[in-house]
């Protein structure tokens, strides 16, 4: 079992930017790759990013590439979603998962805004 509790969420101007973290508990996260997703308000729950377990490998939405980096630090059970040049499509609230494409494990996310 995998506990994953996401933090960093907020609200930010248009261009803005933010950190968003996500610490694991329970069984060895360094095992796992991981990954990020989000849904907005009315829309399907859609992937943002993922990395390896080893953070060799990182996979980008279409949408966010160019501006989202999705760093880890196994030492600290923690994966990032580091987000950039931020635009109101960005709203919604953010879930990090274990293991990408087809997570076992969800957090319960963090809302992030982004106004105009």
């Amino acid at each position: 079992q995998v506990q994953l509790v996401e933090s960093g969420g907020g609200l930010v101007q248009a261009g803005g930017s933010l950190r968003l973290s996500c610490a694991a508990s329970g069984r060895s996260f360094s095992s796992y790759a991981m990954g990020w997703f989000r849904q907005a308000p009315g829309k399907e729950r859609e992937f943002v990013a993922a990395i390896s377990w080893s953070g060799g490998s990182t996979y980008y939405a279409d949408s966010v590439k160019g501006r989202f980096t999705i760093p880890r630090d196994n030492a600290k059970n923690t994966v990032y979603l580091q987000m950039n040049s931020l635009k109101p499509e960005d709203t919604a609230v953010y879930y990090c998962a274990a293991p990408p494409p087809q997570p076992d494990y969800w957090g319960k996310g963090t809302l992030v805004t982004v106004s105009s």
